[in-house]
């Protein structure tokens, strides 16, 4: 098989949670293990850091990459799911996995995959831990798919396990409560490795406390220690000053991630980095600095109140679920703009009523279908989102949808991209091409 070939079969044969929902779902680490196994268990033989968390686990992925990166270490980086290229879920000092390591490694071991049964998921997560071991990582930051207890990166023994916050979202998986989806992130606390939580949260605190206890485990609650305030703005970045334990530890920090919820996933970060330091890695203040300001350059971080277009502005987020929406409609009203237009669609396992009830009303919606078999049909969705006080249209394609909201725009419209990370991908295709 050439390369395209190959993608074909990896999507059309294996069962790909992304794609098809909770049929893709294994409930145990088994595949996960006779995988690993199969391929020399690649995943004993590499330093990893593992994060979790219901939001904010892949920019935060990416930032500690990039800061390993600056720090001078050849870093790997996991993440799922892809925006535009499959290859986007694996990199090296972020240098996409090669189409030709994809084609070998899918030839080589394609008949025992089927044996085992794999998903994509399972698939993909040997595929990158074999690939970091042959590239000789020094470190790979590794992002949890679902969940966390039963998600199949849990193979590792991590340096550091961070989860970034607990909220609702895969409730048909994890549990319909927080404290039970808490305890599926939690399944990611190793014995004696230090854990990092990003956000306190009083239904579930208790949870990650009696779970680090019991495996003597170190836990910092990273909001509990580092605060921060805008301090200016520059080249259209953020100056942070960053304080730790009440002490000023960053001064003008240029930060260029946008969005409220970035300065938590910073807070997580540098706390992170913080235990990493215990352990003797050559982390600096320069260092540090330098990963966070170049994050998007060195990692290629995608689809995070990203702005892909101006006059008018647009901008695309995919936050999918109570959480991140809350944030998304909070920094929506920051923005001044003439008429707020809002591409949306969903995916059809998610709470779809008490999302469509946050977002905003003075806006003029165009919902869609992503183009996979989880998407909401675009009528169902437009129903839904009429009985939440919210008017639009239905539109047959991501595309049309996204093309009509640019072409009805004046230079001082703002066009928000949001929904599902399946819409966002979409547009991004849209505007590469």
């Amino acid at each position: 098989m050439n390369y395209q070939q190959t993608l074909d079969y990896l999507f059309e044969k294996l069962p790909m949670y992304h794609r098809i929902g909770a049929a893709a779902y294994k409930a145990d680490l088994s595949n996960t293990k006779s995988l690993c196994a199969l391929l020399g268990n690649p995943e004993k033989q590499l330093n990893t850091i593992h994060v979790g968390g219901t939001n904010g686990k892949g920019s935060t992925s990416h930032m500690l990459a990039s800061i390993l990166q600056e720090s001078g270490y050849k870093t790997g980086l996991y993440t799922s799911p892809h925006y535009t290229d499959f290859r986007d879920r694996i990199k090296i000092n972020g240098e996409k996995i090669s189409e030709d390591f994809v084609v070998h490694f899918i030839e080589k071991w394609k008949t025992d995959f089927e044996k085992i049964g794999l998903s994509f998921f399972e698939m993909t997560v040997g595929m990158a831990f074999d690939y970091f071991v042959k590239e000789k990582v020094d470190f790979a930051v590794i992002e949890v798919g679902l969940g966390g207890r039963l998600d199949s990166t849990n193979v590792i023994t991590p340096l550091v396990s961070i989860i970034t916050n607990i909220g609702k979202d895969h409730t048909h998986l994890l549990g319909d409560t927080l404290p039970e989806i808490a305890f599926e992130k939690a399944g990611i606390i190793k014995p004696m490795v230090p854990v990092v939580i990003g956000e306190t949260n009083a239904e579930t605190d208790f949870i990650f406390i009696e779970t680090s206890r019991k495996y003597y485990s170190p836990i910092v609650f990273a909001n509990q220690r580092w605060k921060i305030v805008t301090s200016d703005q520059i080249d259209n970045n953020s100056l942070l000053n960053v304080f730790c334990d009440n002490e000023l530890r960053f001064s003008n920090l240029e930060f260029p991630l946008k969005g409220s919820f970035q300065h938590k996933n910073l807070c997580t970060v540098l706390q992170a980095t913080e235990e990493l330091f215990k352990q003797k890695l050559r982390l600096t203040t320069e260092t540090i600095t330098k990963g966070i300001i170049r994050v998007v350059e060195n990692t290629g971080l995608q689809g995070r109140w990203q702005i892909i277009g101006k006059n008018p502005l647009v901008i695309c987020d995919s936050g999918h679920n109570e959480p991140a929406v809350r944030e998304i409609v909070f920094n929506l009203s920051k923005i001044k703009y003439a008429n707020l237009r809002i591409v949306f669609g969903m995916v059809n396992d998610k709470d779809h009523n008490a999302i469509l009830n946050l977002l905003p009303k003075n806006a003029d919606y165009y919902f869609c279908k992503a183009n996979i078999p989880r998407g909401l049909d675009a009528k169902i969705l437009a129903g839904k989102a009429a009985e939440a006080g919210l008017s639009g249209k239905e539109y047959h394609s991501v595309a049309e949808a996204y093309k009509t909201a640019i072409s009805e725009s004046s230079q001082n419209d703002l066009v928000f991209v949001g929904g599902s990370i399946f819409v966002v991908a979409e547009v991004l295709q849209i505007i590469e091409c």
